[in-house]
């Protein structure tokens, strides 16, 4: 079977560590040469870092590679590790449903007060709207996941 995929979030956590890595670079040398700095760097490295964090948990999830303790799913019968998969699963949906929620609710708020970021003065809803989004794709590929271990699609490494 091939390896379940999650390409969206492969590719955009590639270009924020891509991003990253050319701005932080370009502030260094911007340093050297100047002694003075991006201002922007900071803020936008913070934010793209939590970019990163998000889209990777989601391809870890679709992969599944997240780290887990399974003695007890190997020691069950199959029955039973179908009922603690499912409940595994159910678990995961709440979680990242609870943080897609509060997410979005956070970020409409942010809009609605007009706040700016501390650094830049930009929108803060600009950097919030990625949360609740992220946490819904990792919420799919929960889905995903579960679905594909109820069905032995997935199985845990020895």
């Amino acid at each position: 079977m091939k390896d379940p995929d999650a390409s969206f979030e492969r590719v955009l956590a590639t270009l924020a560590i891509v991003i990253i890595a050319l701005i932080s670079l370009a502030n260094v040398v911007v340093r050297y040469i100047t002694d003075a700095s991006f201002a922007f760097t900071e803020e936008f490295s913070v934010f793209l870092l939590v970019l990163v964090t998000f889209a990777g948990a989601s391809v870890a999830l679709r992969r599944h590679r997240h780290i887990r303790i399974s003695l007890l799913e190997r020691a069950l019968p199959p029955r039973a590790q179908q009922v603690l998969i499912t409940f595994q699963g159910l678990c995961g949906i709440v979680v990242l449903g609870l943080i897609a929620w509060f997410g979005a609710k956070l970020t409409w708020q942010e809009y609605q007060w007009g706040t700016l970021s501390p650094g830049l003065g930009l929108p803060q809803w600009w950097y919030l709207l990625w949360l609740p989004l992220l946490a819904v794709m990792m919420l799919w590929r929960q889905c995903q996941q579960t679905r594909d271990r109820l069905r032995g699609g997935l199985e845990d490494e020895s």
